[in-house]
Formats: structure tokens, C-alpha cells, sequence
């Protein structure tokens, strides 16, 4: 089905607008992005509307339980000491990455997690944590210094605005963006990029699209993490996911593998192309 740009819009709006994903305040650009990609494969404006969010919800479906961010806001603004080491800050943010699986099962791991990515990437001046979640409350684990430059991409604004505010509070810029970074990759130039157990759920999206991905990022290293096992530690993901990076990877990047419990790190060497 051929759509106009108007078609376009007036189903984006039906989507971000509806009940389910109204208060997500969703980047209009992932939904349009569906649209153009499905239209072609039905024949009518309710065909393509439901395979459309048949893939939202792949996308988003780990975030249907977001917290309460002007809650949390408000949690974070009560804390008195915002220095790396604080314990109450390190409590807010354990408690915060608590509420997501991806990041909650890292929590007893991540000194150790970041100590062994950084060894073999090298501490980055310049980072960009790529479909990042709640990622960032990690950073007093880090181990870097509030100079750091800390580019931060999601899809959800109101994550996104309690991103820059906990950045603010830590002595970070304030660098977080809603983008949605599959349509718009970052041009920003790194040391390092952060693509931490999304390339699967990318590959679900738009088959394929990994490698142009990571091959318009301008970036000396990207780190590509997945899980080895499912959440209930029941079945081997290793293998699968070891071919899904493989497959994606240009010829001739150099890859280091880093396992770290469950997680698996591809570190991939750009610095001989960027």
C-alpha cells in the first residue's frame, strides 16, 4: 500500500495518542519509521496499524511498567550528597535500576562489570550509551569523572528528562536526547559507544539493520552486549547471539569478547575506520 505523508502523521498520532502509549510520550520518529516499513506489506490503513504495533510492543514492552519519573524526581532531589560515593545516591540508583530486568540482574556485578569493559576499551573521555534505559543511573560505578561526556539516546521523553536531571545532580552535562537512534544515528564522535542487550530486539525490528547501524556511528569502540541466557536461566542464548553480532559485523572490525556472568560484550575496534 502506497501512504502519503499525511497517512503517515495521522496514523503516528493514532498510535502516540492512544490509551496504551499516551503517557509513554513515545518519539514519533520509531512509529513513523514502522509505518513506512509495514505499508508496503498490507493492503489497508487497519492491516498496517496492527502489524505496527505488533512491533511497538516488541519495542516497548519492557517499559509498559515505567516508574513514576516525577516521583523519582522528586526521591532525588530529597538526597543531601550527590558525590559518586554517597551511599544514599547509590541506594536511589540501585533502587531505580532495580525496576528493569535488563539492568537489575548487572546490580551485583557492576563494579566488576565496568572494571573489565574499561580495561579493554580504556576509560572514555567521550561515551554514548545507545538505547541506554536506565543505564545511566550505573554511572557511580564507573569509575570516570564528571568530565565525562555522557550522550545518552531513548525514545521515551520523560525518561529522558529524569536522565538530565539525576546528570545535573552528579555534576554531569546534562546530555541525554530523545532520539530514536535506528532512524537517526548519533553523529556525535566517541571513544566509545554502549549498545548494552538490544541488538536482538533491533534485529526483531528490522532484520538486518545492525550493521548499517554501527557502521554510520562515529565511534572508535562499540561494546555490543547480550545476555547469554534467558531470564529464567533455563536456555543458552550464547550461540545465537554470538552469530546475530558475527553476521552484523563488518569485514576486518577486530572483536574482543568479554564475558561477564550472563553477559557476554562484543568490544568491536572502529579506530582503523572512523
Amino acid at each position: 500500500m502506497n501512504v502519503s505523508e499525511k497517512f503517515v502523521q495521522e496514523l503516528t498520532d493514532q498510535v502516540i495518542l492512544g490509551k496504551k502509549y499516551r503517557h509513554l510520550w513515545l518519539n514519533p520518529s520509531t512509529v513513523e519509521d514502522l509505518i513506512r516499513q509495514e505499508a508496503p506489506h498490507h493492503t489497508s490503513a487497519k492491516a498496517i496499524l496492527k502489524a505496527v504495533k505488533r512491533k511497538l510492543h516488541n519495542i516497548v514492552a519492557p517499559y509498559l511498567g515505567e516508574p513514576d519519573y516525577a516521583a523519582l524526581t522528586d526521591q532525588l532531589g530529597q538526597i543531601e550528597d550527590y558525590s559518586l560515593n554517597s551511599a544514599p545516591l547509590r541506594a536511589f540508583c540501585l533502587e531505580v535500576l532495580s525496576q528493569h530486568a535488563s539492568t537489575a540482574e548487572r546490580i551485583p556485578l557492576m563494579a566488576d562489570f565496568y572494571a573489565q569493559l574499561f580495561a579493554a576499551a580504556g576509560k572514555p573521555a567521550v561515551i554514548l550509551d545507545l538505547a541506554c534505559g536506565l543505564h545511566p543511573l550505573s554511572f557511580p560505578w564507573m569509575d570516570l569523572p564528571a568530565t565525562t561526556c555522557y550522550h545518552a539516546y531513548d525514545i521515551l521523553q520523560p525518561r529522558v528528562d529524569f536522565i538530565n536531571t539525576f546528570f545535573g545532580k552528579i555534576g554531569l552535562a546534562p546530555l541525554a536526547e530523545n532520539r530514536d537512534i535506528l532512524v537517526n544515528p548519533p553523529e556525535h564522535p566517541a571513544d566509545l559507544a554502549i549498545f548494552f542487550k538490544e541488538a536482538h530486539r533491533f534485529e526483531k525490528r528490522q532484520p538486518g539493520c545492525n550493521r548499517p547501524f554501527w557502521e554510520a556511528l562515529n565511534v572508535a569502540k562499540l561494546a555490543v552486549s547480550l545476555p547469554t541466557q534467558n531470564l529464567a536461566g533455563s536456555l543458552s542464548l550464547l550461540e545465537g547471539h554470538r552469530k546475530l553480532v558475527y553476521a552484523n559485523l563488518p569485514k576486518g572490525w577486530p572483536v574482543d569478547e568479554i564475558q561477564v556472568e550472563n553477559e557476554i560484550i562484543f568490544l568491536i575496534d572502529r579506530s582503523g575506520d572512523v
